[in-house]
């Protein structure tokens, strides 16, 4: 049974800089609230805080009060505070493979709470963690537990790591972001398991996130933060129909973006595809007709023939151990963008990373403006490296921590272009405009940069090359609502100043649908079918393509308990093994 919250004048800092201001707020016992915002808006600050935690640097203060079904929290000592982490209140992070040991069982780590609690024995917390995961409805439940953290997908890993956070039948749990690094189909059976064990408890829970669609779907309330401020506070279904705040309105219109292609926009050379109507019915398109459907002379950009690559060691034949594309083709022209999108193990990033040439396909070939490219990167030339550049999803890891933000943009600057002295100092100037940063930022260091600021800073480093096509690998999915909306935005206007294509790789299929003009859907390696913009609204012309967009939350309360996804998903494994490969 869950436990009510009353937090008084909570105020959170780090050096001079508030994160969290005056915050006053109250759960009701069995209520899940969920906190939303922005990135930096002090979401995950404030639910940490209801630990008594605060993270290195910063500090509550003395006059805030949280009180957890009537302990006051953050007068009790650091000992007693360790003792209610864990036992009373849990938390369940947003990454379960970075919280995980990988060289222990995963039994061994979800009963680990019972024991350093003491609130069980060996055998009794074995028995109820596979009840746990049988209530959290993993897959063969019985056993699930013996393997080890590589052994299991994302969507189960981050279930397990919910069943370890209930193990000891906490009076609080707290979810931060659990669902975000998902792909939409493991989405909902996550989100539907969350809330069935939370409700069959009558758990108290904070949800952390940034998606207001994805909330709508669990949580009683509402605590709309910015800037570590409330904008807003009440009943979910006032906030997503009534809100009264201009922010709260700006994070629900960020949560379906709007098409980002203006529809007067003539892309040089690109053969738009025809809607399926114009080309025998087919729902793979036909890249040499354009929207009005006349064939268009000129080559594409990106020509992928029969493409075929995985990962591990290789065998007699010269194929790797993991196989994952499976003769994939596709065009894209100059100008075009073109979405890819799929779950995870769909080889959408595969796909990506072999025309990079970060990874060698094993067959097929991959010609670039006419000409056929080295299969490995250290074969390609210079010139080949600069036409092609890659945006990776997690800029955290991507840029130099060590490096300013003017040495991480002057590398492809001297690399590609020689630039040196005051030209080089231009370059990095202008390329900070471009991306809509402030020019000190070059001084700056990553570390000191926001989620969206990073990934603007990622996006400048590949036009530093001035290429002519940008591989986009999930640039958006570890961004909130409205800093992805930015990103996509900026994106659009430089598609149309410097005529740049994209290739746009990701699980989120409003954003592909707002961006691109085409979208190729991969399943299990293979390419099902490609989509026109044309069409994007018409009847879905593959069931795979069907059970993608009808696994994308609604932004409504009780979406979750009405979609059954049985049924498409039972089409779209039939469709897998039956339907030919789309060309």
């Amino acid at each position: 049974m869950g436990v009510s919250i009353h937090v008084n004048n909570l105020t959170i800092t780090a050096g001079d800089a508030v994160l969290v201001d005056k915050l006053h707020f109250d759960i009701r016992p069995g209520e899940v609230l969920a906190l939303i915002g922005e990135s930096g808006s002090g979401k995950t600050t404030t639910a940490l805080s209801l630990m008594g935690y605060a993270r290195s640097g910063c500090a509550i203060a003395d006059d805030s009060t949280i009180d957890v079904g009537g302990v006051h929290v953050l007068e009790l000592s650091a000992e007693a505070q360790r003792a209610l982490r864990g036992r009373k209140i849990t938390y369940v992070a947003q990454s379960a493979s970075a919280s995980f040991n990988p060289s222990r069982t995963i039994i061994d780590q979800v009963v680990e709470p019972a024991l350093i609690h003491k609130t069980m024995t060996r055998d009794a917390a074995e028995r109820k963690a596979v009840a746990l995961f049988r209530e959290l409805s993993l897959p063969d439940p019985d056993h699930i537990g013996a393997r080890y953290p590589h052994q299991v997908s994302g969507g189960q890993l981050q279930r397990l790591m919910a069943a370890m956070a209930l193990i000891t039948d906490p009076d609080v749990v707290i979810l931060d972001e659990p669902t975000t690094a998902l792909d939409v189909t493991t989405q909902v059976d996550v989100l539907r398991a969350f809330k069935r064990a939370v409700r069959e408890r009558q758990t108290t829970a904070v949800y952390v996130s940034h998606d207001l669609a994805v909330v709508a779907q669990v949580a009683d309330r509402i605590l709309v933060l910015r800037n570590g401020q409330m904008q807003e506070f009440g009943d979910t279904d006032q906030i997503l129909h009534a809100p009264t705040h201009d922010y709260t309105r700006r994070l629900l219109a960020a949560v379906r973006p709007d098409t980002r292609v203006s529809s007067g926009h003539v892309i040089d050379g690109a053969a738009m595809a025809a809607p399926a109507s114009e080309v025998g019915g087919a729902s793979s398109t036909s890249p040499d007709v354009t929207s009005r459907g006349t064939v268009t002379p000129k080559q594409p950009l990106l020509q992928v023939d029969v493409l075929c690559a995985g990962y591990g060691r290789l065998d007699k034949q010269g194929r790797p151990e993991n196989q994952i594309l499976d003769r994939v083709d596709l065009k894209l022209y100059r100008g075009q963008a073109i979405g890819v999108i799929g779950e995870s193990g769909s080889g959408k990033t595969t796909l990506a990373r072999a025309i990079a040439g970060l990874i060698a396909p094993y067959e097929g070939r991959i010609r670039f403006d006419g000409q056929t490219l080295a299969h490995d990167l250290g074969r390609r030339s210079r010139e080949e490296l600069r036409r092609i550049q890659i945006v990776f999803q997690m800029a955290d890891t991507a840029l130099n921590p060590g490096h300013t933000i003017e040495r991480i943009l002057a590398r492809p600057l001297q690399f590609y272009h020689g630039l040196k002295g005051r030209a080089l100092q231009t370059r990095i100037a202008a390329l900070l405009d471009m991306v809509r940063m402030p020019r000190d930022t070059m001084h700056r260091y990553p570390a000191a940069l926001s989620g969206g600021q990073k990934q603007r800073i990622n996006l400048a480093r590949a036009l530093a090359a001035e290429p002519d096509l940008i591989l986009c690998d999930e640039v958006t999915s570890a961004l909130d609502t409205v800093v992805a909306a930015a990103v996509l935005d900026l994106m659009a206007e430089l598609r149309k100043e410097l005529g740049v294509s994209y290739l746009f790789i990701s699980h989120d299929l409003h954003t592909v649908r707002a961006i691109c003009d085409e979208i190729v859907v991969m399943q299990y390696g293979r390419k099902v079918t490609q989509i026109a913009r044309a069409d994007y609204d018409q009847p879905e012309p593959h069931p795979y393509y069907a059970l993608l967009s009808k696994s994308v939350p609604e932004l409504r309360r009780g979406w979750i308990d009405e979609v059954d996804l049985r049924g498409v998903r039972t089409l779209a494994e039939e469709a897998a093994r039956n339907t030919p490969l789309a060309v």
